[in-house]
């Protein structure tokens, strides 16, 4: 029997909350500024998993027009009661400040795949909502806390409020059920289970530190017991975590924590939690944030851990101790061959008049204004519009990098005016921290072709304008293995694609390099921009994306 290979959901997954419907699971993940809102995927064995529709797919849904990077959808929360499913989330319109704004929303669907409600406005206390449905049919939602103040009252606090269903909206009184003085707690859902309350909550960030604890009661209101593992290694000041990776370095799936449970039909328990794969690179000793962090281009991602009840009615890890392993017993009934899954293709010629589900954009939906996959058939075409650091109208797609060894390559007809006309191949963290190699146009060479990096607001070209033949398709790849990344132009029919610049170490494509956003992941996609503003287009023939696993 095969194990369960972490991480299940490979690149910029995070902050998975999963539910099992009958034989079906569902795991949500967070999006941040990328649209459509929150990803999906759905298993019947808790192995294979696929991608299915968004549920937050239309802009009276959701708009995230000129959010920053990180922001926008934050730690949504899937749970299904009584024939619904239901969707809560935050939006995120202002973090890096004093004051955050964290408005939460609740969405909720009969069928998984649509269509979900408009959005229902929940409290804005702080962000990870998560909402409980009790066995009396009441509902509650639990919160983390934000604090303004300087210095804060509580380094951690979460908060719990009634929800009236029948009335759509938050009721009764706003209680803190935790509140301490060092550990700080987030990410919270509740379990109910042999008349215990439990409070299953993250700890200690989202960084390398990151883990998960547990807490009881007999109340749902509390006073809430945490549990104190007595074989957890752990400093002064450390949360009494039962799922983390902050004291071994050397394996591979750090970060882990922000967990939440699932019960398998025959009384299995598995945790789903992110984590992170670190690359070699590192940020320099006197970096502004992070000083000498280890960095992770690929994001945060989901894996799994198997789970079991101790005699006492605690939650631990099913091979014990707390730390995170990279192959997993899958359920029982996989053996029973209940179900397969199948690889997706990597290669996307645009014949069919939709995108494929993977493609994200940011923060507004590719509508006829941006592209379409029907004025030339078997062709995307892209219209330019804005620059690259806009956040509100830019014609941009890109899929995940889900490994540090990866080939991406496209084929685009483009014949640029003037240097403000731009399509091509980018690799990406935000708006900020990209490498583009793009088309344009130069006025003493024509056609041309250049390879530009932005890395927190600086920018360089790293070539100069090669000039290129009118009237050809052009070829544009690239090949990331480790940290270092190469970029190939050549022309359709000729001969084998060339190098392009030197070989670039991209690890500044990295949550922990990033200035302003580092919550997502890298990203590698195609796009154009016309900043003359009369949406000069681009058409892409194809667009390849292969990840080769490896291990580091």
């Amino acid at each position: 029997m095969n194990k369960i290979q972490n991480p299940i959901l490979r690149g910029f997954h995070p902050d998975p909350s999963i539910i099992r419907v009958g034989e079906d699971y569902y795991i949500a993940t967070s999006t941040f500024e990328w649209w459509p809102g929150v990803r999906l995927h759905h298993s019947r064995d808790l192995v294979h998993w696929e991608l299915i529709e968004y549920p937050l797919n239309r802009v009276s849904q959701l708009d995230l027009r000129g959010v920053g990077p990180s922001q926008g959808i934050w730690a949504p929360c899937l749970t299904w009661d009584k024939g619904i499913f239901y969707l809560v989330y935050t939006v995120v319109k202002a973090f890096y400040c004093n004051m955050y704004d964290t408005e939460n929303y609740l969405v909720t669907a009969q069928d998984i795949h649509g269509p979900w409600s408009e959005p229902v406005a929940l409290n804005n206390f702080g962000f990870d909502p998560s909402l409980f449905h009790d066995e009396d049919g009441r509902k509650y939602m639990v919160s983390m806390v934000t604090d303004h103040r300087v210095p804060k009252k509580y380094a951690g606090r979460l908060v719990l409020q009634e929800f009236d269903a029948e009335k759509g909206r938050m009721t009764g009184p706003v209680r803190d059920i935790y509140r301490a003085e060092g550990i700080f707690l987030e990410g919270p859902h509740i379990l109910k289970r042999r008349g215990w309350y439990y409070l299953f909550s993250a700890d200690t960030g989202t960084g390398e530190g990151h883990g998960q604890t547990i807490q009881r009661s007999r109340d749902i209101w509390g006073p809430y017991e945490m549990y104190h593992p007595l074989d957890e290694k752990r400093q002064e000041g450390e949360a009494w975590s039962i799922l983390t990776s902050r004291h071994h370095e050397d394996i591979l799936l750090q970060k882990a924590g922000h967990c939440d449970l699932v019960e398998t039909r025959d009384g299995e328990w598995y945790a789903v939690h992110l984590c992170g794969r670190a690359s070699s690179g590192r940020n320099p000793e006197t970096a502004e944030r992070f000083a000498g962090a280890r960095r992770y281009m690929l994001g945060r991602e989901t894996a799994i851990q198997k789970m079991r009840w101790t005699e006492d009615d605690w939650l631990v890890l099913d091979k014990g101790g707390n730390t995170p392993e990279e192959e997993v017993e899958p359920p029982e009934c996989v053996s029973k061959g209940r179900y397969g899954g199948e690889d997706e293709s990597c290669r996307d010629d645009f014949d069919s008049p939709v995108l494929h589900l993977d493609y994200q954009s940011l923060r507004i939906p590719m509508d006829g204004h941006y592209l379409s996959l029907t004025e030339r058939p078997g062709w995307l075409r892209m219209y330019g519009r804005s620059g690259l650091a806009s956040r509100f109208s830019q014609t941009l797609i890109a899929r995940r990098v889900t490994e540090y060894h990866m080939e991406a390559d496209t084929c685009v007809d483009f014949e640029p005016e003037v240097f403000k006309q731009m399509a091509g191949l980018i690799l990406m963290y935000d708006t900020d921290n990209y490498l583009y190699l793009h088309l344009s146009h130069d006025e003493d060479l024509g056609k041309c072709i250049t390879l530009l990096k932005a890395e927190n607001k600086k920018y360089a070209y790293l070539t100069d304008y090669i000039p290129l033949e009118t009237g050809r398709d052009v070829l544009l790849g690239l090949k990331l293995q480790g940290t270092g990344v190469q970029f190939y132009y050549g022309y359709r029919g000729g001969q084998a694609l060339q190098e392009i610049g030197p070989c670039i170490d991209a690890s500044f494509l990295s949550d922990e390099a990033c200035r302003e956003g580092w919550f997502t992941g890298s990203m590698v996609g195609i796009c154009c921009q016309d900043l003359t503003g009369f949406g000069k287009h681009a058409d892409f023939d194809w667009f390849r994306v292969q990840a080769f696993p490896v291990c580091l």
